[in-house]
């Protein structure tokens, strides 16, 4: 069973925001830090308590599955069976199990311990 054309283009879709919300993580971290560099020029009539410097978190693992040249993120690959899951008429995904067939183009997931033939994600 092949998924419908609609669905598989809202799927990509939400890959390509997937991909794009990763890239973009590190300049969300620089906009946070403007401001507080320009609060600290100004003169403060109270001292403050210092702030404690955020602790960064480290950029993660990341599984990257390349075959026909292609290059499928796991990351990417998760959110879109989450998403699949939620264009189907369910409520969001809590614990996904995906399983990628290479040879069939597809990953099929499970949802929770259950599945159906209609939970698969065409790569």
């Amino acid at each position: 069973m092949a998924v419908k054309k609609t669905d598989a283009a809202k799927v990509e879709k939400k890959v390509e925001e997937v991909k794009a919300a990763e890239k973009k993580a590190p300049a969300k971290a620089a906009a946070k830090k403007a401001p507080a560099k320009a609060a600290a020029k100004k003169p403060a009539a109270k001292k403050a308590p210092a702030k404690k410097a955020a602790a960064k978190k480290p950029a993660g693992d990341n599984v990257v599955l390349q075959y026909n040249g292609k290059d499928i993120e796991m990351k990417a690959l998760v959110e879109a069976c989450k998403a699949d899951y939620k264009a189907k008429g369910h409520k969001s995904a809590s614990n996904v199990c995906v399983y990628v067939k290479p040879e069939d183009n597809a990953a099929y997931y499970t949802v929770n311990g259950k599945g159906a033939e209609d939970f698969k994600v065409e790569l």
